[in-house]
C-alpha cells in the first residue's frame, strides 16, 4: 500500500497598507483562489466579511457564561445568607432570598461580568490555539509591528497567482510548501 504526500504551497504576499491589503484580498478572491489566512497588526474593518468568514459565534458564548456566573451568584448569596449562616443586617431578616435579593444585586452583577469575561478569554485562546506561552505561529514578525500579510494556498498556475498578487499592490511575495 503506497503512500502519498500532499504538500500545500503557499504563497505569501506582503502588504504595507491595509486599504491596499483589504483591495487585494478582495480581487484575490474574485479570480476564485482560497486564502488560508491574513496577518495583520491591528483589525481591518470590513476583513472578515471580504475573506467571506462566517460571524463569530462568541456572543452566545458570552451570554451562556453570564448566566452561568448568575446562576452561581444566586447559589452562594443563598447558601451564604439563607442556609448556611442567616443574619439579621439592618433590620431585615433572612427568612427568603427573594426579600433579600435586592441587597444581593451588585453580587450577582459582578458574578455574571466576571465568569463571561474571564471564560470569553479562555474561550478565545482555546478555539484559536493561542495557549499562553506557546510559541507565535505568525510566518513574518514584520506583522506585529507595521506590515500585512495575505497566505494564498496555491491552486493553478504560480506565475498567474504572483502576477496577480504584484497587481494588487504586494511587496514582498514569497512561497513556502507545508
Amino acid at each position: 500500500m503506497a503512500t502519498t504526500n500532499h504538500h500545500t504551497t503557499i504563497i505569501n504576499a506582503l502588504y504595507d497598507d491595509d486599504d491596499i491589503l483589504l483591495k487585494g484580498v478582495k480581487e484575490v478572491k474574485a479570480k476564485g483562489y482560497h486564502i488560508a489566512e491574513v496577518y495583520s497588526p491591528f483589525p481591518i474593518h470590513g476583513l472578515d466579511h471580504a475573506m467571506g468568514l462566517k460571524r463569530t459565534r462568541i456572543a452566545i458564548a458570552a451570554f451562556m457564561y453570564g448566566c452561568l456566573g448568575l446562576i452561581t451568584a444566586i447559589s452562594l448569596t443563598y447558601g451564604m445568607m439563607i442556609v448556611d449562616w442567616p443574619m439579621n443586617i439592618g433590620g431585615k431578616p433572612s427568612f427568603t432570598w427573594g426579600e433579600n435579593m435586592p441587597a444581593f444585586v451588585p453580587i450577582m452583577f459582578e458574578l455574571t461580568v466576571f465568569f463571561a469575561a474571564h471564560l470569553m478569554v479562555w474561550t478565545f485562546f482555546i478555539r484559536n490555539d493561542i495557549y499562553p506561552g506557546r510559541k507565535a505561529q505568525n510566518p513574518d514578525p514584520r506583522t506585529t509591528d507595521d506590515k500585512f500579510l495575505m497566505e494564498v494556498e496555491l491552486s493553478g498556475d504560480k506565475e498567474e497567482l504572483m502576477s496577480l498578487l504584484r497587481n494588487t499592490g504586494a511587496v514582498e511575495i514569497s512561497e513556502k510548501i507545508n
